[in-house]
């Protein structure tokens, strides 16, 4: 059986990405992962770039590479110049979709271009996520104002950290008294007081 890539038109037989190890692990990400089975295209595409053809000579590098790829995917963040970047499953898939439609003259070695591409969109899902998170906080204020939110009380302890959403009773009943009274007289005995 043979396969035309869609991006750039190279044909590929299913049966020498069958015949090797390192295609049976490409072979299961493309009809097992998230990633293959939501975004397989875009994902050989980007990989295509590397010049991974022939399959059955390069294969070792064309599993490395998906292998990177996929470890990107699934910890939704990446190191670039010594800071770690969180970036949303969409967001990678923009940057790729970016690399894809850049019309590069040489082979790609690295993935640097994809992470300067990446750096952005995870700045900007970061602006946008502290805008989300101002956003709701100046929401919560604006109830709590307006007296249809919490308690004050309740959003001290919440802003100390102090996350109890069960409710305590405001006083103790007369036995309860009496018994944390019987308590107090025990352990004065045995401090000697």
């Amino acid at each position: 059986m043979r396969l035309i890539c869609p991006y750039c038109r190279k044909e590929v037989h299913f049966i020498d990405m069958v015949l090797t190890k390192d295609m049976e692990y490409v072979f299961n990400v493309i009809t097992r992962h998230e990633l293959g089975k939501r975004y397989g295209t875009p994902a050989l595409a980007y990989i295509s770039l590397f010049a991974v053809t022939p399959f059955h000579l390069k294969s070792s590098k064309f599993r490395r590479i998906l292998e990177e790829i996929v470890k990107l995917y699934d910890a939704q963040a990446f190191s670039y110049q010594k800071k770690l970047y969180p970036i949303s499953h969409a967001g990678i898939i923009e940057a790729i979709d970016v690399c894809i439609k850049k019309n590069f003259t040489d082979v790609l070695e690295n993935h640097n271009y994809l992470k300067k591409v990446m750096v952005g969109i995870s700045e900007r899902e970061g602006k946008g996520k502290s805008k989300q998170a101002e956003k709701d906080l100046r929401e919560r204020e604006s109830n709590v104002l307006a007296g249809g939110g919490r308690p004050e009380k309740e959003l001290d302890s919440r802003l100390r950290g102090n996350d109890n959403t069960e409710e305590k009773p405001e006083r103790i009943t007369p036995e309860q008294a009496k018994t944390n009274i019987q308590r107090v007289g025990e352990i004065l005995k045995t401090i000697g007081g």
